[in-house]
């Protein structure tokens, strides 16, 4: 594997197997101890990603990305300048290989790690209307960064050569979108992949479907709350082919929890409001917490953290601690990332 240059330290990615585990009874968290690791009240941290067992990378405004490293406990810092810009990156993604950060607004710029240890910008977009907002990666050479609609259907570009080049899919090639059709950039969540199947969730409470890592698509509807433009999703998550689960809400009335979390089990054709008038509202992001058979998620967002042992059809408040974004490093460890921190997150019976 090919060794890059990230902040001027070298990295090896690796991929590790996951063996099948015995049946297992869902856990019941009842509290969550953040133990701080970056402190900053200049920063918004939106995109975090923890790349191995040792390193967990974040990008934000200010032109800021870096990584911790969690045995050194040390943060490294740095910043992307490009033409005199004021860059806010609020998405991220690696593909074993390289870094990708990108920024929102116009113009879109997207960078990759290179052998000369700082940022290459591999592609830049310059429509006014230009708001990408979530990328990830199917495999080694294939990528996918999504953002609001520029023309009449959503706005995906897609790498097939390891992220050096990045072509925008033409609107003939996906569903027909809907007037101001985009994606929030709240946590960097808006894309989930399993295997070569892809679902991306929408402004609108859509969700569109590739099976094929974005060589075709359909979209579906959700009953997921819609009707105001701060209203939709907000953020998904996949365990696996079938069972998913997202959440979103209105950001501006953040206890309404009528209707704002979703719950599919065939894939993502058919949803299902789940925890209606129950637990969390407004949440910025979910995820399965790993290995534990779809049964356990975590839900976060600037009013709290929210947990679930039954797939989302009910909810304990664990804490009041506010972020943005979260990324499970293992069954019980987190990092998480909000306005001005990055905090380690356990979670304990």
């Amino acid at each position: 594997m090919k060794v890059i240059v990230f902040i001027g330290i070298l990295f090896v990615f690796a991929v590790g197997c996951q063996e099948k585990k015995k049946p297992i009874q869902p856990r019941s968290f009842t509290t969550v101890v953040a133990e701080p690791i970056l402190e900053d009240s200049t920063l918004s941290i939106r995109a975090i990603d923890i790349m191995d067992v040792n390193s967990v990378a974040f990008a934000a405004n200010n032109n800021t990305y870096g990584l911790y490293s969690i045995s050194k406990d040390e943060v490294l810092r740095s910043q992307v300048n490009q033409d005199s810009l004021s860059l806010e990156f609020r998405s991220m993604a690696n593909n074993g290989v390289d870094v990708f950060i990108m920024s929102v607004g116009s113009p879109g710029l997207l960078f990759k790690t290179g052998d000369a240890g700082k940022m290459e910008l591999v592609y830049k977009e310059d429509d006014p209307k230009t708001f990408y907002d979530s990328m990830e990666f199917w495999n080694t050479n294939e990528g996918i960064a999504i953002g609001d609609a520029t023309d009449d259907c959503l706005s995906i570009i897609i790498t097939r050569d390891g992220g050096n080049t990045w072509t925008k899919l033409s609107c003939d090639l996906l569903p027909n979108g809907m007037a101001n059709e985009g994606a929030f950039a709240a946590s960097n969540t808006n894309i989930a992949i399993v295997g070569d199947q892809t679902w991306v969730a929408t402004t609108m409470g859509r969700v569109y479907y590739s099976p094929d890592k974005g060589h075709t698509w359909k979209v579906y509807d959700t009953p997921i709350v819609k009707k105001k433009e701060t209203e939709g999703i907000y953020s998904m998550d996949f365990y696996d082919a079938l069972n998913g689960l997202a959440i979103g809400g209105d950001y501006t009335q953040p206890d309404q929890n009528t209707a704002n979390k979703i719950r599919t089990k065939d894939g993502g054709k058919t949803w299902e409001l789940v925890g209606a008038n129950k637990g969390p509202g407004y949440r910025s992001c979910v995820q399965y917490v790993p290995n534990r058979e779809g049964k356990e998620l975590v839900a976060i967002g600037f009013k709290g953290i929210d947990f679930s042992n039954d797939g989302g059809s009910s909810w304990n408040h664990l804490s009041d601690e506010g972020f943005y974004t979260i990324r499970f490093l293992n069954d019980s460890v987190a990092y998480a990332a909000g306005r001005g921190r990055i905090s380690k997150l356990t979670f304990k019976e």
